[in-house]
């Protein structure tokens, strides 16, 4: 909570070295505006996160998390976004059962010139879990 009541959510966003990192850079050359309250983690590839990866930002205070990949068709590693994409889907239920809603977690698809793309992401992401509130994992 910042000093006039309002939560503003921490959230980590985990990026593809390719795309998703090259379209955040693309919206910081342009200007976008998207929240600060983002941390950006740099993988090789979205099919590097692991469940524990995205476990672990929740239990060091995330409200919420999102992973960033290239677009379906378009992974520098093949098919690792498709990978990911699985996993999410896999660490929602696993969320669902210790009491945290799905929805703090989410994944989305850009390629690298999309920085407008990815600033929405952004933003979304933070609406989102404003709406929602706090993590119940907060300790």
């Amino acid at each position: 909570m910042n000093s006039n009541g309002n939560f503003k959510p921490e959230i980590t966003a985990f990026t593809c070295i390719y795309c998703a990192y090259m379209a955040a850079d693309t919206a910081g050359a342009l200007h976008l505006q998207y929240p600060a309250n983002i941390k950006l983690m740099r993988l090789p590839c979205t099919g590097k996160t692991d469940v524990r990866y995205i476990l672990e930002a929740f239990e060091q205070g995330a409200d919420g998390v999102y992973v960033v990949a290239c677009s379906l068709g378009n992974c520098h590693h093949v098919r690792g976004n498709e990978r990911a994409q699985a996993r999410i889907a896999r660490t929602r239920k696993l969320l669902e059962s210790i009491g945290v809603e799905g929805e703090r977690l989410e994944m989305f698809f850009v390629s690298g010139g999309q920085g407008a793309t990815f600033a929405k992401a952004a933003r979304e992401m933070t609406e989102r879990i404003e709406k929602l509130g706090p993590s119940p994992l907060r300790r």
